[in-house]
C-alpha cells in the first residue's frame, strides 16, 4: 500500500464513523424533546437501544486503529520490496524484521521447518538476491493502543513524532482513568470478550462524549500516518549510505 493509499484508506474509514456519530449526535438531540420515534412506525428508541448504538463506537473506532497500524507497518515492508533492495541495504530494524520473518524466528515450529527457513534465508543472503515480498510480525491482536504503537514503531525503525497537543488529547484521562486508545482498547476487548454487556459499556456516555474520543483517536492516527509516510518517501528503511542511490 502507497502513502496515498494509507491517507485515502484511512479518510475513508473514518468518514464511516463521523457518519455513524452524526446519526447518535441527532439521536442525542432528539431526545431534548422527548423518546426519539421512527418517523415510518413512530417506534420510540429506548434508552437501552441508544446504549448499545452508543457501545458500537468502540468497536468501530478499535477496528479503525488496528486496520490502519497494520496497513502502515504492511506499507514499510512493501516499500522494501519495490525496488531490488538487498539484505545489506536495510537498517538494523528492518534487517531484523527480514529475518525474523524469513527464518520464522518467533514461529512454534518443527526443527526440519525451521531448517529449511533457516537455509532460504542464508541462501538469499550469500547470492546477495533481491529481497522477495515479506511481512512484519504485528502481534498486538486486540491489544493495539498508543503504547503498543509507539513499541512497534520504534521497533521497525520508524520515529514517531507526535505534536503536543495531538500527545496531550490522547493521553488526557476519559474514564476509567484511561486515555483515548487505553480506553477504546479496554471497551473493545470487554464487548469482545461478552465481559460487559452493549448496554453497560455505553452506561453515563452521551453522543458528545463519543466525538470527542473519535477526535482525538482520529488526530493522534493522522499524525501516525504522518510519520509512517515520512519514513517510507525518505527511505529510512535502508541505511543512511543507500538512502542517495537508485536502485539497480
Amino acid at each position: 500500500m502507497s502513502s496515498s493509499e494509507l491517507q485515502s484508506f484511512f479518510r475513508e474509514r473514518y468518514a464511516e464513523i463521523d457518519e455513524y456519530l452524526q446519526l447518535l449526535e441527532e439521536i442525542d438531540h432528539a431526545t431534548q424533546s422527548g423518546a426519539p420515534r421512527l418517523v415510518a412506525t413512530g417506534s420510540e428508541i429506548t434508552a437501552s437501544q441508544q446504549k448499545i448504538l452508543y457501545s458500537s463506537v468502540y468497536l468501530q473506532l478499535y477496528n479503525l486503529v488496528e486496520a490502519t497500524i497494520s496497513r502502515c507497518i504492511d506499507a514499510v515492508a512493501d516499500a522494501a520490496v519495490s525496488e531490488p533492495w538487498k539484505i545489506a541495504d536495510l537498517n538494523s530494524n528492518l534487517r531484523n524484521e527480514w529475518i525474523r520473518s524469513t527464518a520464522r524466528t518467533h514461529a512454534d515450529q518443527a526443527a526440519d521447518k525451521r531448517l529449511t527457513a533457516v537455509a532460504a534465508m542464508c541462501e538469499q543472503v550469500i547470492a546477495q538476491l533481491p529481497l522477495s515480498k515479506f511481512s512484519i510480525e504485528k502481534g498486538g491482536g486486540g491489544n493495539w493502543d498508543d503504547e503498543s504503537i509507539y513499541e512497534i514503531s520504534k521497533r521497525i525503525g520508524c520515529q514517531l513524532k507526535i505534536s503536543a497537543s495531538v500527545r496531550r488529547a490522547v493521553k488526557q484521562k476519559f474514564r476509567d482513568n484511561l486515555g483515548a486508545l487505553q480506553l477504546v482498547k479496554a471497551r473493545r476487548n470487554a464487548l469482545a470478550h461478552g465481559s460487559v454487556s452493549f448496554t453497560e459499556c455505553a452506561d453515563g456516555v452521551v453522543a458528545a462524549d463519543l466525538r470527542r474520543l473519535a477526535d482525538a483517536v482520529q488526530k493522534y492516527l493522522g499524525e501516525v500516518i504522518t510519520c509512517f509516510t515520512s519514513h517510507i518517501e525518505l527511505f529510512e528503511f535502508l541505511l543512511p549510505d543507500r538512502k542517495s542511490l537508485k536502485a539497480p
